[in-house]
């Protein structure tokens, strides 16, 4: 029998990911209670704790997402002994060759999505355990040689985040290299030994230089918070939806 090739999903709809991240979660922490009824998922899915953004998904919702999962062969619907109703299971084991503290660290990053290294480990850490930072870091460099993760910067850099890469297109959640303080005031510092040694006047070089560093730090920050409105819309859209649901209109 030819195993089927791995690494091959490179995108999954926010519903998808949050999903799938909740049968991750669940299988690491609380293995008795996996695999997973729709009703256990769909409690998963809106828990306050440990998700970004917090959501109000139904159970047709999350119905909905766990058949497209496993059309995608990430989730197989499973009867256990004696019991009547189906739950459900990941198979991510068999479609991605992760190690076990990559797929705590993607299952973290499903749920919450970028966050910094420090903060990922601590969180990732509850379900399998990560020895240190430079631990951490390893597994970040495999995760990133596959194409999983995304980053702001190299991963030694402080106030650097990452992120994973399941998002779709339409969403546009890259991340952008970030300018480090330390390359800007290595250039500034240029810039100024420069412009005393040559001529008095400001050196053009420089004005441009640093405007477009403000102009790529301006752009980050309204990226950032266009993703956090968006966030925002979609968590108020479902709960409208819920609303017109339960009140028969729509």
């Amino acid at each position: 029998m030819t195993e089927e090739p791995k690494n091959i999903i490179r995108q999954l709809t926010r519903q998808q990911r949050r999903v799938l991240g909740t049968l991750m979660e669940k299988g690491f922490t609380t293995p008795d209670q996996y695999p997973m009824t729709l009703k256990g998922a769909t409690t998963g899915c809106n828990q306050k704790s440990n998700r970004d953004p917090i959501t109000e998904y139904t159970e047709a919702e999350v119905a909905d997402a766990l058949e497209e999962l496993r059309e995608l062969g990430l989730v197989a619907e499973v009867f256990t002994d004696g019991g009547r109703t189906a739950r459900y299971r990941h198979y991510m084991r068999l479609r991605f060759d992760f190690s076990e503290a990559q797929h705590a660290i993607i299952c973290e990053l499903l749920l919450r999505g970028r966050q910094q290294p420090g903060e990922l480990r601590t969180r990732a850490s509850r379900m399998i355990r990560i020895d240190s930072q430079e631990h951490l870091k390893t597994e970040l460099q495999g995760l990133a040689e596959k194409g999983f993760l995304q980053a702001t910067d190299i991963l030694d850099r402080r106030g650097v985040e990452v992120d994973h890469t399941f998002y779709l297109p339409s969403e546009h959640m890259q991340l952008k290299q970030q300018v480090s303080a330390s390359e800007t005031v290595h250039a500034d510092s240029s810039v100024r030994q420069h412009s005393l040694t040559a001529t008095p006047a400001p050196a053009p070089g420089a004005a441009v230089a640093s405007s477009g560093v403000v102009q790529e730090l301006q752009q980050q920050q309204a990226t950032l918070q266009l993703e956090r409105l968006q966030n925002a819309v979609d968590s108020i859209r479902q709960r409208l939806d819920r609303i017109e649901r339960e009140l028969g209109i729509g």
